[in-house]
């Protein structure tokens, strides 16, 4: 795959940064979140970790980083397994001495209400999008606070704040959950010299959320539900990964070293309106 136009011109903003990625992979052809966001921030001059369950995911995703001109490291992770992510931040101090950013960007979720979720998947979701956060920070933030210095960011949902048009309660308030808890991280770790800010993506067009369409509304092709969800949102369209990628690598700058405790809603004004659903 080649480097899209949307990476935008190479610059030095997280210029000597190490970026850790957790779900830097993508479940398919085009770029998610993770997936574009190491790229971004390797053009932006930083140093890749990218960390996914799907070890080949991973590795496509630092081999994309190091063409756009980043040392990497690809390594397989289980974020739900504080073993497995006690080794990637081994691995990754290792290998580049720290690490300066930290971006949980993990996500499960299966359709269905309070009478169709089943209590295992409440809890597998419960355990990989927030139980996940907590493992994180235990692995990543000693090192920080030891160095005064470190940003938390977490992906979220548009989904934490509102109905979007379908049942997707254990996402939902698993997102939500994720959301407080990062603001928690921001007002416990300031005064260590660490940020913590989280990523509320709207309606975006991903590999991912590609897959979960689909299997939410199997009888209908996902061009037309790519225009219902396009009238959905006041711009007129989806985001995609790189509205979250550049969003990141400002966070993850110094110019943002005054953001904290707080979040940056990508959703195209969908949160201001009642389209969603």
């Amino acid at each position: 795959m080649t480097i899209d136009a949307r990476a935008g011109e190479p610059s030095r903003r997280l210029a000597g940064k190490v970026v850790a990625i957790l779900g830097a992979g993508a479940v398919g052809p085009g770029w998610g979140i993770g997936k574009a966001t190491a790229v971004a921030c390797a053009r932006a001059g930083a140093r890749i970790v990218a960390a996914d369950i799907d070890a080949a995911a991973a590795g496509d995703t630092a081999a994309l980083a190091a063409a756009a001109g980043a040392e990497t490291l690809a390594v397989q992770v289980d974020v739900a397994d504080p073993a497995s992510v006690a080794a990637l931040a081994g691995a990754a101090v290792d290998r580049f001495g720290r690490v300066d950013v930290v971006h949980n960007n993990v996500g499960v979720g299966r359709v269905g209400g309070v009478e169709d979720i089943a209590v295992e998947d409440w809890d597998r979701t419960h355990r990989t999008n927030v139980t996940a956060l907590l493992i994180a920070a235990k692995a990543f933030l000693p090192g920080m606070r030891e160095r005064r210095s470190g940003v938390f960011l977490t992906t979220s949902s548009v989904a934490a704040l509102r109905y979007v048009g379908f049942p997707h309660m254990a996402y939902s308030v698993t997102k939500a959950a994720a959301l407080h808890f990062t603001r928690m991280v921001a007002a416990q770790h300031a005064a260590d010299g660490i940020r913590a800010v989280t990523i509320v993506p709207g309606l975006m067009d991903t590999p991912r959320i590609r897959q979960t369409v689909a299997r939410a509304f199997p009888d209908l092709p996902f061009e037309e539900l790519r225009t219902k969800r396009d009238r959905q949102v006041p711009l007129g369209t989806m985001g995609d990964g790189w509205d979250v990628a550049h969003a990141v690598v400002f966070l993850a700058s110094d110019e943002a070293r005054y953001i904290t405790g707080t979040e940056l809603v990508i959703d195209g004004g969908l949160s201001l309106t009642m389209n969603g659903g």
